[in-house]
């Protein structure tokens, strides 16, 4: 069997993601830190192996997978008693909506390098703080409306996590990180909370993660 070894920044959204979906399914993997402040995804070797620079990378079942949700679902399909990704299709779409959610809709514009030009072109390095507020707060506004209804339970889909408690729960820590009040988001902080309470989540934590 090969090894699974996962290309990962320990503070990096996507990356966390894999990362609640490997412990989720208790699956040994070997860790290679890419760190992306000293723009060590950009090295030719990382290149080689992801095109794009980005992070994460996922080496299993003798396959180089790249983008989290891509993985998730990957891992979704070729082990399908994960239960990622609900049964129905009415259930996958939802999950896929909420995934989409965060990691299309939030993520993008809040990631290193946007935040960063924004930086560059405001020339005060405030503009960051403003800019992750503003566009993770908005972001969160949506998805607690999204959360309001009846497939809603325990967690995004129900009693049990799915891809979209993997994207909600980063995005949530990224929100703590940025200082941003979040009683107006109880639905978000309550699956968030429920979620942070089981132990892949806490395995998967940035700050169980981050090199000494």
């Amino acid at each position: 069997m090969t090894e699974t070894v996962l290309y990962d920044y320990w503070r990096s959204s996507a990356s966390y993601r894999v990362r609640i979906a490997l412990q989720m399914l208790g699956l040994a993997y070997r860790t290679v830190p890419v760190d992306l402040l000293l723009s060590a995804h950009k090295d030719r070797a990382y290149l080689e192996l992801n095109p794009q620079g980005l992070v994460p990378c996922l080496r299993i079942d003798g396959q180089t997978l790249t983008q989290s949700l891509a993985i998730i679902e990957y891992l979704a399909e070729t082990r399908p008693e994960s239960g990622f990704l609900p049964d129905t299709v009415m259930g996958r779409q939802r999950a896929r909506a909420l995934s989409y959610a965060v990691a299309m809709d939030i993520h993008p514009i809040c990631n290193l390098n946007v935040a960063s030009h924004v930086v560059r072109l405001a020339g005060d390095e405030g503009a960051r703080t403003e800019w992750m507020i503003t566009f993770i707060s908005s972001g969160l506004q949506a998805l607690e409306r999204l959360l309001d209804g009846p497939t809603t339970g325990r967690f995004c889909l129900g009693d049990a996590p799915t891809m979209a408690d993997f994207c909600l729960v980063p995005q949530v820590y990224n929100a703590h990180r940025w200082g941003i009040e979040m009683s107006p988001f109880p639905r978000v902080t309550r699956i968030a909370d429920a979620c942070n309470a089981l132990p892949a989540f806490t395995a998967a934590h940035p700050d169980a993660v981050k090199p000494v």
